[in-house]
Protein backbone atom coordinates (compact mmCIF):
# COMPACT_ATOMS: atom_id res chain seq x y z
CA UNK A 1 0.00 0.00 0.00
CA UNK A 2 1.29 3.17 -0.26
CA UNK A 3 0.10 6.03 1.34
CA UNK A 4 0.73 8.55 -1.12
CA UNK A 5 -2.54 11.06 -1.71
CA UNK A 6 -4.35 11.09 -4.96
CA UNK A 7 -3.76 15.10 -5.20
CA UNK A 8 -1.42 17.70 -4.74
CA UNK A 9 -1.45 19.42 -1.05
CA UNK A 10 -3.63 22.27 -1.08
CA UNK A 11 -3.11 25.20 1.43
CA UNK A 12 -5.17 25.65 4.75
CA UNK A 13 -8.01 26.91 5.62
CA UNK A 14 -9.13 27.46 2.14
CA UNK A 15 -8.93 23.99 1.16
CA UNK A 16 -10.55 22.60 4.60
CA UNK A 17 -13.30 24.86 3.63
CA UNK A 18 -13.48 24.14 0.06
CA UNK A 19 -13.64 20.08 1.25
CA UNK A 20 -15.80 21.12 3.91
CA UNK A 21 -18.04 22.54 1.40
CA UNK A 22 -18.13 19.46 -0.79
CA UNK A 23 -19.08 17.40 2.04
CA UNK A 24 -22.05 19.38 3.00
CA UNK A 25 -23.36 18.97 -0.65
CA UNK A 26 -22.61 15.58 -1.06
CA UNK A 27 -24.65 14.93 2.46
CA UNK A 28 -27.56 17.54 1.24
CA UNK A 29 -28.18 15.44 -2.16
CA UNK A 30 -28.43 12.28 0.12
CA UNK A 31 -31.10 13.59 2.63
CA UNK A 32 -33.05 15.26 -0.40
CA UNK A 33 -33.02 12.39 -2.04
CA UNK A 34 -34.40 10.14 0.79
CA UNK A 35 -36.91 13.04 1.53
CA UNK A 36 -38.17 12.96 -2.42
CA UNK A 37 -38.73 8.67 -1.69
CA UNK A 38 -40.05 9.01 1.48
CA UNK A 39 -42.60 11.74 0.86
CA UNK A 40 -43.61 10.37 -2.71
CA UNK A 41 -43.56 6.42 -2.04
CA UNK A 42 -42.77 5.62 -5.77
CA UNK A 43 -43.22 1.95 -5.87
CA UNK A 44 -42.19 1.91 -9.25
CA UNK A 45 -38.52 1.90 -7.98
CA UNK A 46 -38.62 -1.92 -7.62
CA UNK A 47 -38.74 -2.25 -11.55
CA UNK A 48 -35.25 -1.34 -11.59
CA UNK A 49 -32.88 1.35 -13.21
CA UNK A 50 -35.19 1.74 -15.94
CA UNK A 51 -37.79 3.61 -14.04
CA UNK A 52 -38.65 7.35 -13.89
CA UNK A 53 -38.12 7.31 -9.86
CA UNK A 54 -34.91 4.87 -10.37
CA UNK A 55 -33.44 7.54 -12.21
CA UNK A 56 -33.75 10.26 -9.55
CA UNK A 57 -32.91 8.50 -6.56
CA UNK A 58 -29.83 6.72 -8.51
CA UNK A 59 -28.61 10.24 -9.81
CA UNK A 60 -29.05 12.24 -6.50
CA UNK A 61 -27.07 9.40 -4.53
CA UNK A 62 -24.54 8.93 -6.90
CA UNK A 63 -24.06 12.64 -7.12
CA UNK A 64 -23.90 12.78 -3.06
CA UNK A 65 -21.74 9.74 -3.50
CA UNK A 66 -19.14 11.51 -5.61
CA UNK A 67 -19.46 14.89 -3.81
CA UNK A 68 -18.34 13.20 -0.53
CA UNK A 69 -15.48 11.51 -2.21
CA UNK A 70 -14.22 14.77 -4.36
CA UNK A 71 -14.94 16.51 -0.87
CA UNK A 72 -12.40 13.97 0.84
CA UNK A 73 -10.08 12.80 -1.69
CA UNK A 74 -7.41 15.10 -1.02
CA UNK A 75 -7.24 13.69 2.33
CA UNK A 76 -6.98 10.14 0.91
CA UNK A 77 -3.76 8.32 0.59
CA UNK A 78 -3.95 5.64 -2.83
CA UNK A 79 -4.28 2.45 -0.36
CA UNK A 80 -7.87 3.69 0.58
CA UNK A 81 -8.97 4.58 -2.65
CA UNK A 82 -8.15 0.97 -4.07
CA UNK A 83 -9.69 -0.29 -0.50
CA UNK A 84 -12.96 1.04 -1.56
CA UNK A 85 -14.01 -1.35 -4.63
CA UNK A 86 -13.00 -4.33 -2.27
CA UNK A 87 -15.21 -2.54 0.40
CA UNK A 88 -18.11 -3.10 -1.74
CA UNK A 89 -17.57 -6.07 -2.50
CA UNK A 90 -17.84 -7.46 1.17
CA UNK A 91 -21.07 -5.39 1.50
CA UNK A 92 -22.84 -6.62 -1.72
CA UNK A 93 -21.72 -10.23 -1.36
CA UNK A 94 -22.17 -10.61 2.42
CA UNK A 95 -25.25 -9.04 2.20
CA UNK A 96 -27.04 -10.80 -0.45
CA UNK A 97 -25.87 -14.22 0.84
CA UNK A 98 -27.50 -12.73 4.67
CA UNK A 99 -30.47 -11.77 3.05
CA UNK A 100 -31.40 -15.25 1.24
CA UNK A 101 -31.23 -17.26 4.58
CA UNK A 102 -33.55 -17.17 7.55
CA UNK A 103 -30.81 -15.39 9.49
CA UNK A 104 -32.64 -12.21 10.46
CA UNK A 105 -29.30 -9.74 10.27
CA UNK A 106 -28.27 -7.97 6.75
CA UNK A 107 -24.02 -8.08 7.82
CA UNK A 108 -24.00 -5.60 4.45
CA UNK A 109 -22.07 -2.57 5.96
CA UNK A 110 -18.70 -4.81 7.03
CA UNK A 111 -17.11 -2.96 4.09
CA UNK A 112 -18.56 0.34 5.27
CA UNK A 113 -17.84 0.46 8.32
CA UNK A 114 -14.24 -0.46 7.50
CA UNK A 115 -13.82 2.15 5.70
CA UNK A 116 -15.11 4.55 7.91
CA UNK A 117 -12.53 3.47 10.50
CA UNK A 118 -9.75 4.08 8.23
CA UNK A 119 -10.42 7.32 6.59
CA UNK A 120 -13.45 8.74 8.26
CA UNK A 121 -17.11 9.79 8.52
CA UNK A 122 -16.85 11.40 5.05
CA UNK A 123 -15.64 8.69 3.27
CA UNK A 124 -17.69 5.77 4.65
CA UNK A 125 -20.68 7.79 4.13
CA UNK A 126 -19.32 7.41 0.35
CA UNK A 127 -18.61 3.97 0.59
CA UNK A 128 -22.10 2.82 1.97
CA UNK A 129 -24.06 5.10 -0.60
CA UNK A 130 -21.74 3.58 -3.78
CA UNK A 131 -22.24 -0.19 -2.69
CA UNK A 132 -26.32 0.61 -2.98
CA UNK A 133 -25.77 2.33 -6.03
CA UNK A 134 -23.82 -0.72 -7.62
CA UNK A 135 -25.78 -3.19 -5.82
CA UNK A 136 -29.30 -2.03 -7.12
CA UNK A 137 -28.12 -2.43 -10.96
CA UNK A 138 -28.71 -6.54 -9.98
CA UNK A 139 -30.56 -5.91 -7.21
CA UNK A 140 -33.20 -2.52 -7.51
CA UNK A 141 -34.86 -3.08 -4.07
CA UNK A 142 -32.03 -2.19 -2.03
CA UNK A 143 -31.29 1.37 -3.92
CA UNK A 144 -33.46 3.28 -1.78
CA UNK A 145 -31.39 2.06 1.37
CA UNK A 146 -28.70 4.21 0.08
CA UNK A 147 -29.24 6.83 2.69
CA UNK A 148 -29.51 4.80 5.57
CA UNK A 149 -26.46 3.01 4.36
CA UNK A 150 -24.59 6.50 3.89
CA UNK A 151 -25.68 7.26 7.59
CA UNK A 152 -24.46 4.38 8.87
CA UNK A 153 -20.54 4.90 7.24
CA UNK A 154 -21.17 8.37 8.86
CA UNK A 155 -21.95 7.10 11.99
CA UNK A 156 -19.07 4.48 12.35
CA UNK A 157 -16.65 7.32 11.39
CA UNK A 158 -17.41 9.50 14.25
CA UNK A 159 -17.64 6.49 16.57
CA UNK A 160 -13.82 6.01 15.52
CA UNK A 161 -13.07 10.02 15.42
CA UNK A 162 -14.33 10.04 19.29
CA UNK A 163 -12.33 6.52 20.54
CA UNK A 164 -14.57 4.09 20.27
CA UNK A 165 -12.78 1.64 18.53
CA UNK A 166 -9.60 2.11 20.98
CA UNK A 167 -11.42 -0.01 23.83
CA UNK A 168 -12.73 -3.22 22.37
CA UNK A 169 -15.85 -3.19 24.29
CA UNK A 170 -17.56 0.08 22.52
CA UNK A 171 -17.12 -0.55 19.19
CA UNK A 172 -20.17 -2.95 19.36
CA UNK A 173 -22.09 -0.10 21.41
CA UNK A 174 -21.44 2.07 18.89
CA UNK A 175 -22.65 -0.20 16.26
CA UNK A 176 -25.49 -0.73 18.58
CA UNK A 177 -26.81 3.06 19.02
CA UNK A 178 -25.92 3.49 15.13
CA UNK A 179 -28.56 0.36 14.50
CA UNK A 180 -31.35 2.11 16.54
CA UNK A 181 -30.79 5.15 14.05
CA UNK A 182 -30.26 3.23 10.94
CA UNK A 183 -33.60 1.17 11.25
CA UNK A 184 -35.62 4.48 12.19
CA UNK A 185 -34.17 5.99 9.16
CA UNK A 186 -34.95 3.08 7.02
CA UNK A 187 -37.99 2.03 8.46
CA UNK A 188 -40.08 4.26 6.18
CA UNK A 189 -38.62 3.44 2.99
CA UNK A 190 -39.08 0.06 3.75
CA UNK A 191 -43.19 0.79 4.58
CA UNK A 192 -43.84 3.16 2.18
CA UNK A 193 -41.72 2.05 -1.18
CA UNK A 194 -42.03 -1.42 -0.69
CA UNK A 195 -44.87 -2.34 2.20
CA UNK A 196 -42.09 -4.86 3.98
CA UNK A 197 -38.62 -5.80 3.91
CA UNK A 198 -36.92 -7.45 1.33
CA UNK A 199 -34.87 -10.18 3.59
CA UNK A 200 -36.04 -13.60 4.35
CA UNK A 201 -36.10 -13.27 8.08
CA UNK A 202 -36.58 -9.77 8.54
CA UNK A 203 -39.86 -9.86 6.89
CA UNK A 204 -40.86 -12.97 8.94
CA UNK A 205 -40.81 -11.10 11.93
CA UNK A 206 -42.62 -8.05 10.16
CA UNK A 207 -45.56 -9.92 9.28
CA UNK A 208 -45.37 -11.53 13.04
CA UNK A 209 -46.07 -7.94 14.26
CA UNK A 210 -48.73 -7.17 11.55
CA UNK A 211 -50.90 -10.24 12.87
CA UNK A 212 -50.34 -9.29 16.19
CA UNK A 213 -51.82 -5.97 14.82
CA UNK A 214 -49.34 -3.58 14.01
CA UNK A 215 -49.62 -0.84 11.25
CA UNK A 216 -47.18 -1.48 8.50
CA UNK A 217 -45.03 1.07 9.93
CA UNK A 218 -44.76 0.05 13.32
CA UNK A 219 -44.06 -3.62 12.10
CA UNK A 220 -41.20 -2.47 10.13
CA UNK A 221 -40.00 0.15 12.42
CA UNK A 222 -40.05 -2.79 15.64
CA UNK A 223 -38.46 -4.93 13.62
CA UNK A 224 -35.65 -2.78 12.38
CA UNK A 225 -35.36 -1.96 15.87
CA UNK A 226 -34.95 -5.69 16.96
CA UNK A 227 -32.82 -6.19 13.69
CA UNK A 228 -30.45 -3.11 13.07
CA UNK A 229 -29.12 -3.09 16.61
CA UNK A 230 -27.74 -6.13 16.64
CA UNK A 231 -26.60 -6.55 12.97
CA UNK A 232 -24.58 -3.14 13.44
CA UNK A 233 -23.20 -4.70 17.19
CA UNK A 234 -21.83 -7.53 14.97
CA UNK A 235 -20.73 -5.19 12.30
CA UNK A 236 -18.87 -3.02 14.66
CA UNK A 237 -16.93 -5.72 16.31
CA UNK A 238 -16.11 -7.88 13.13
CA UNK A 239 -14.50 -4.55 11.75
CA UNK A 240 -12.68 -3.98 15.40
CA UNK A 241 -11.41 -7.56 14.81
CA UNK A 242 -10.34 -6.67 11.48
CA UNK A 243 -8.27 -3.67 12.20
CA UNK A 244 -6.45 -4.83 14.98
CA UNK A 245 -5.58 -7.82 13.09
CA UNK A 246 -3.54 -5.29 10.40
CA UNK A 247 -0.09 -4.62 10.87
CA UNK A 248 0.17 -1.10 12.65
CA UNK A 249 2.21 0.32 9.47
CA UNK A 250 -0.49 -0.72 7.35
CA UNK A 251 -3.36 1.19 9.55
CA UNK A 252 -0.64 4.14 9.95
CA UNK A 253 -0.66 5.06 6.53
CA UNK A 254 -4.42 6.40 6.80
CA UNK A 255 -3.89 9.95 8.32
CA UNK A 256 -7.55 9.87 9.89
CA UNK A 257 -6.20 6.82 11.95
CA UNK A 258 -3.10 8.71 12.74
CA UNK A 259 -4.74 12.20 13.59
CA UNK A 260 -7.60 10.86 16.18
CA UNK A 261 -5.87 8.15 17.26
CA UNK A 262 -8.37 5.36 16.37
CA UNK A 263 -6.91 2.65 17.31
CA UNK A 264 -5.26 1.83 20.58
CA UNK A 265 -1.57 2.28 20.77
CA UNK A 266 -1.76 5.27 18.40
CA UNK A 267 0.04 8.10 18.49
CA UNK A 268 -0.33 11.70 17.07
CA UNK A 269 1.46 12.89 13.91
Amino acid sequence: MSSTSLTLPESEPAASRKRRTLEILGAAAIVATYIYLVLNQPVDIAAGPGSASALVALSGFLVGAILLIVGVLPTLPTSTVVLIPVALVLNIVMGQFIGSTLVPFYLDAIGTVLIAVLAGPAAGAATGALSSIVWSFFNPTVLPFAAGAALIGFLAGIAARHGFFRRFYLAPVAGFITGMLAGVVSAPVAAFVFGGTSGVATGAIVSAFRAMGDSLLAAITKQALISDPMDKAIVFTVVAVLVYALPGRITLLFPFVRRFRVLAGTKDS
